[in-house]
């Protein structure tokens, strides 16, 4: 056998393909894996072919496949997952979300669904209830947004233009939403728009930055 060349070792012919050789070599390692002398023999073979192959390009008589000459190569980059920079959000917007704890969602949560009911359920004057209710609303926004940025200027503007959009929002869609919700509670169009604000006051102060 050790007149043999290395093609004939490894059982293909002089002019087989690299994956033909790979195939070759891996069937005889499953067939002789067991038997140390036989395994080096085939691993001596096949690197032998690797070398006169190599020298072969070098000289320009052959085209080596990029995996032979860079067998580092052979693995496969594993696509990651998420979204193609096609499908990326803005980077503005990326910059404006952030991704909050439960903390950051809950607390500014439960001062709002206090605020929320105050303004739904409080006796009195609700007019001056509501007006109230939104001042802290809005202190309550100011506060969560600069606690997690420490930008105070950036969090009274977000915040006062949360209220704006709530309660301008809430006053045109009350007129269509509100006979619909008669049957099932009683809001004026003022206490609807106040519960939109504190929603929209709530997700600002939660998820941007």
């Amino acid at each position: 056998m050790s007149d043999q060349s290395p093609y004939e070792k490894i059982g293909v012919s002089e002019d087989a393909s690299f994956d033909e050789i790979q195939e070759a070599r891996n069937r005889l390692l499953e067939k002789y894996g067991g038997e140390s002398n036989s395994r080096e023999v085939i691993e001596a073979a096949y690197d032998a072919i690797l070398m006169e192959r190599l020298r072969m390009r070098q000289e320009g008589k052959i085209k080596v496949p990029e995996r032979i000459r860079f067998p580092e190569m052979r693995v496969r980059s594993i696509p990651q997952a998420g979204l193609t920079p096609n499908q990326q959000a803005p980077e503005w917007l990326q910059r404006s979300l952030d991704r909050p704890t439960l903390t950051d969602v809950l607390l500014p949560g439960v001062c709002y669904l206090g605020l929320g009911a105050i303004s739904l359920f409080y006796p009195g004057d609700t007019e001056q209830v509501l007006q109230l209710a939104l001042v802290v609303g809005v202190g309550v926004g100011v506060y969560f947004l600069n606690r997690k940025e420490g930008k105070f200027g950036r969090a009274v503007l977000f915040t006062l233009v949360s209220l704006i959009i709530g309660l301008i929002a809430g006053g045109l869609i009350a007129g269509w939403i509100l006979p619909l919700l008669l049957p099932l509670i009683n809001l004026t169009a003022n206490q609807f728009s106040t519960l939109l604000t504190f929603i929209l006051i709530w997700l600002v102060s939660s998820f941007l930055r």
